[in-house]
């Protein structure tokens, strides 16, 4: 038996005015993610439990079957993991992005506003060259900074226990950063680091060429996603499976380094909708032929493109997640033979409307090659069609457990 789960970042939507009170599942072409949930089982899951923050971090555990209420520690020590830096338990590790502020005619940093959380998709190389200016002004010997991916990177500090509240930056693009900015105790620490970033960036070499290409600069670095060092059981033990997982996103990869779980990394997978969907789906296959048996495929683009506001590129994104990723592995595992089962379910909402995360249920689809259901067309891929079928899991981790066979 193979098992694949194919996780749509961000995917699930609330219904909108602009598409007559329907979400972009309901309206994009999804063939073969309809096929499979027409012979197959639809339902809803809540995979962010009340009282959790819905973040990536306490959703991706929920759908790799961990109970987000026991297992997280914070979203930054899940990204230190895929960054391969070895924490202890005196260490915290702190989620830095590169974004893009927006000065006012205050000239005040509290005052300038959030405009990009991505700055603009910025490339690694390019933020390579911008944290060795943060590093050069910030680093002390408790204080560490550590290259991620694209906006994403790491910071950690020692021997130091500092008591603060963080916002993502996600969370509040268009608002001004001083509602937001870190509170706490040890709450100066950061701001100075913010808003002196500020200074050092907005006119760096890499920003001015940005700017001349009519995109976003990262002129400023934000703090948040704080927490220690996890301790995930192994997934492979616990499931009788032998995994790999997917993703361009470190913090996806860091909950595969920490579950035991063999991490791939793709060339050319960016974490938006300009991701190489092929080789995503290619490697995949390469997994099942390599003698693994269950894959991890994460997709993040339709998430990226709800932050963005992007409603055109959601519904675009969507499309191709299912033509372009897991309609390849589809045929794949088909054409071996041998009997599959595919999860489809996206770990969180990230409705347009608020352009961040959302606590509400997800759908979710399980198709089995060997036990497909009489075919039913009105059986879809999307919120409606999920709801409408009753199944129900209030416990997002069950639901992996469900589909693995562990009832």
């Amino acid at each position: 038996m193979k098992y694949l789960i194919a996780v749509p970042d961000g995917a699930g939507d609330n219904p909108i005015e602009e598409l007559s009170g329907k979400t972009p599942l309901e309206v994009a072409d999804l063939p073969t993610l309809d096929e499979l949930a027409s012979k197959g089982e639809v339902g809803t899951c809540r995979t962010v439990p009340e009282g959790i923050s819905p973040g990536s971090d306490s959703a991706n555990l929920s759908v790799l079957g961990y109970d987000p209420k026991v297992y997280l520690t914070g979203r930054s020590p899940l990204e230190a993991g895929a960054l391969g830096i070895n924490m202890t338990e005196a260490d915290e590790s702190y989620r830095v992005n590169f974004i893009t502020v927006e000065p006012t005619g205050s000239g005040k940093y509290e005052d300038f506003v959030i405009k990009d959380h991505a700055a603009g998709d910025i490339t690694t190389e390019e933020c390579s060259k911008l944290l060795d200016v943060i590093k050069e002004a910030f680093e002390e010997e408790n204080i560490k900074f550590y290259l991620g991916t694209q906006y994403r990177h790491c910071m950690i500090v020692s021997n130091q226990k500092l008591k603060c509240d963080f916002v993502p930056p996600h969370d509040v693009l268009g608002r001004p950063a001083g509602d937001y900015m870190p509170k706490g105790k040890d709450q100066q620490l950061f701001i100075e680091m913010m808003k002196k970033s500020y200074d050092l960036l907005n006119n760096h070499p890499v920003n001015r060429d940005r700017v001349k290409r009519g995109l976003n600069p990262a002129n400023s670095i934000w703090i948040w996603g704080q927490g220690t060092k996890p301790q995930l059981p192994n997934f492979n033990k616990k499931y009788g499976l032998n995994g790999s997982v997917i993703s361009a996103v470190d913090l996806i990869r860091g909950i595969g380094y920490f579950a035991g779980i063999d991490r791939v990394i793709v060339e050319g997978a960016t974490g938006n909708i300009h991701t190489n969907f092929e080789g995503k789906a290619q490697a995949a296959i390469d997994c099942y032929k390599n003698g693994k048996d269950f894959v991890y495929l994460h997709l993040e683009g339709t998430d990226e493109c709800s932050h963005q506001g992007n409603l055109r590129d959601k519904i675009r994104c969507a499309e191709y997640v299912d033509q372009r990723a897991i309609k390849p592995v589809v045929e794949y595992l088909r054409s071996t033979g041998e009997r599959f089962r595919v999860l489809v379910v996206p770990d969180h909402r990230t409705p347009l409307s608020i352009r961040t995360h959302s606590s509400d249920p997800v759908p979710y689809l399980i198709y089995d090659s060997g036990d497909e259901k009489p075919q039913d067309l009105s059986r879809q891929f999307n919120e409606k069609s999920a709801a409408s079928s009753g199944n129900h899991f209030e416990e997002g981790y069950k639901l992996t457990d469900y589909f693995l066979g562990r009832k």
